[in-house]
């Protein structure tokens, strides 16, 4: 199994991961099905409050009584109401080691005027660097391109694709182009929002010399 194996997208933006050791992250799990329940989480991370990446019953469906959790800062009260025994509030530029794996949070927010109000840079809310087996994965939570993730650099870039409340899969080919990641996996479509066709027209616009991996099991 390669690396690459050990990364799924569930659904929407639920992305699971798994080191070479074992360690298992999930973030933003969000509509798992009974099987998906496995309570086999060492770490769970939340990028934000909207209920398709906060979603209680969906952790409580990987969690076990071991799971760190990392959140935004700004989220310190929905988190306190979770229960979780491990709870580590993050803020843009801070970084975290957990279960020997590097954790950088990053600022996520929208920048065009017809996104503003769904997720602003008041908010502080957050997408993740995780340094995992030698390599930095940059889950980028749901954001247009800004200046702040301008300036991410990765070898794998999992980015939002379907557009209305994120970069759109033209958006989002753009922005990979920017940072010029190894390998980029969509995330963010044929759900709640874009459509399963986003996947072509997104790997259609990056450049050739950046893999584009199609990992979501479930639309």
């Amino acid at each position: 199994m390669t690396a690459l194996d050990r990364i799924r997208v569930i659904t929407h933006s639920a992305i699971r991961i798994e080191s070479e050791d074992g360690i298992v992250v999930y973030a933003d799990p969000f509509n798992l099905t009974d099987a998906e329940t496995a309570h086999d989480a060492d770490l769970i991370l939340v990028t934000h409050g909207h209920f398709d990446h906060l979603s209680p019953e969906d952790i409580a469906r990987v969690a076990n009584a071991d799971t760190a959790l990392v959140a935004p800062a700004s989220l310190a009260d929905e988190v306190a109401e979770l229960g979780m025994a491990q709870a580590h509030l993050m803020r843009e530029g801070e970084h975290l080691e957990l279960a020997g794996i590097g954790i950088e949070a990053v600022a996520a927010y929208n920048v065009e005027p017809e996104r503003l109000g769904f997720h602003p840079s008041s908010n502080n809310w957050l997408g993740y660097v995780l340094t995992i087996d030698g390599e930095r994965l940059y889950i980028a939570g749901d954001t247009d391109r800004n200046p702040d993730n301008a300036q991410v650099r990765c070898d794998v870039a999992l980015v939002p694709i379907g557009g209305t409340y994120t970069m759109d899969a033209v958006q989002a080919a753009e922005f990979v182009n920017e940072i010029r990641p190894k390998t980029a996996i969509p995330t963010h479509y044929g759900s709640v929002a874009g459509s399963a066709a986003d996947y072509a027209t997104f790997a259609a616009a990056v450049d050739p010399g950046i893999q584009v991996v199609k990992r979501m099991e479930r639309l």
